[in-house]
């Protein structure tokens, strides 16, 4: 068990702000540097947030010798190089999601993870969030009996977004819906089929050859009886957005709610409960168990602070950075390790290829395996 607090860069600015008071307050963490591209904004952050490393270079961030750890919030199509330098660098690697936009960058952070031994961990939101951990506490008690079934979907309304997710095939971006119903029976896929409906605007198409308005997968579990299903939709459908998980039990089932901040069911048998899901800042440290629900000041309770932080991704954030920092301190795997963040993440690559093929099955590489 490492004492010493670990220094952490976190690189872009934009989602990634949300992340500082966090560490900055975590007693395993030092927020020793920030790091984006626009100057300006950078020094404003450091500057509200009492940061004096504040770096614009990426790869000037990287030589810095103090630095342990990188956490990275950049645009999808950046994570993977920027995993790869850092773990080159030598340093640990937290990166939101998706770990890679191709089978074969996954294939090479999972191997840099194995040359290094440095750890790397994918920051799946949904799996460390209130409804996840509620589901997970019900079915580790036993009271969902055997798991039957999973299902998640995450539709949203992409137009207006930056130009680079114009047209994404849906399943580019499925770590939300695939990582909860791999991760609650801590399950890997072995192989997906999925099918593409309907079509988007023809406008939306050519940047990634995507004609589908939604994709839906089903994914076989390695040694195991059970498979999900997984459904995806990024434009020209009507749905309120959602980022939802079902499980069927053979005791009790659980089904997220069909209208968001209204409250989700338990069936008992037959017998059907809507219930109210608690907190689980309980699971935490105190001084970072407030960040699943509260807006957050600095430590001088200043006020001119711009971002109002922990109450998204169902208060999963001091979560997925006390997983981290105890994965170091305690030199183990964190959850999704490596091999677990390119399992998720290859399922959504590999269930685009299967929906362009018209329901073709598609195998999981074996580096993304655990091997038993």
């Amino acid at each position: 068990m490492s004492n010493r607090p670990f220094n952490i860069a976190i690189v872009g600015l934009g989602f990634g702000a949300e992340f500082i008071p966090i560490y900055q307050k975590h007693k395993l963490s030092n927020m020793y540097a920030i790091c984006q591209r626009n100057k300006e904004k950078a020094e404003e952050i450091g500057k509200a947030f009492g940061i004096e490393k504040v770096y614009t270079d990426y790869d000037e961030l990287l030589k810095d010798p103090d630095v342990d750890a990188i956490h990275i919030n950049t645009p999808i199509q950046n994570h993977a190089e920027q995993s790869l330098k850092a773990l080159k660098a030598g340093k640990h690697v937290a990166c939101t999601v998706p770990m890679a936009t191709s089978v074969e960058d996954c294939k090479k952070i999972v191997e840099e993870v194995q040359r290094t031994g440095l750890t790397y961990m994918m920051m799946e939101t949904v799996i460390y969030s209130r409804e996840f951990l509620f589901v997970k506490e019900m079915y580790e008690k036993g009271e969902l009996g055997k798991i039957q079934f999973l299902r998640a979907s995450h539709q949203q309304e992409m137009a207006g977004w930056p130009g680079y997710w114009e047209g994404l095939p849906p399943m580019h971006y499925a770590t939300h819906c695939v990582g909860p119903v791999l991760a609650l029976p801590k399950a890997q896929a072995e192989y997906v089929s999925c099918l593409g409906s309907g079509r988007i605007d023809e406008n939306l198409i050519p940047k990634y050859g995507s004609p589908f308005a939604i994709e839906t997968c089903h994914i076989k579990f390695k040694d195991s009886d059970l498979a999900a299903e997984v459904t995806r939709s990024l434009f020209n459908t009507a749905r309120q957005y959602r980022e939802s998980f079902d499980v069927y039990g053979s005791k009790k089932s659980f089904e997220w709610t069909l209208i968001e901040h209204e409250d989700s069911v338990i069936h008992t048998g037959e017998s059907p409960e809507r219930v109210k899901i608690p907190d689980y800042g309980h699971l935490l440290p105190d001084e970072i168990a407030s960040f699943t629900t509260a807006g957050v000041y600095d430590g001088d309770d200043n006020q001119h602070l711009s971002f109002i932080q922990g109450s998204g991704h169902g208060g999963s954030h001091p979560h997925l950075v006390n997983e981290f920092l105890n994965a170091l301190a305690e030199k183990r795997a964190p959850y999704p390790n490596a091999k677990e963040s390119a399992n998720i993440t290859c399922v959504g690559i590999l269930a685009h290829e299967s929906a362009m093929d018209g329901g073709t099955i598609k195998h999981l590489p074996e580096f993304t395996l655990n091997s038993h």
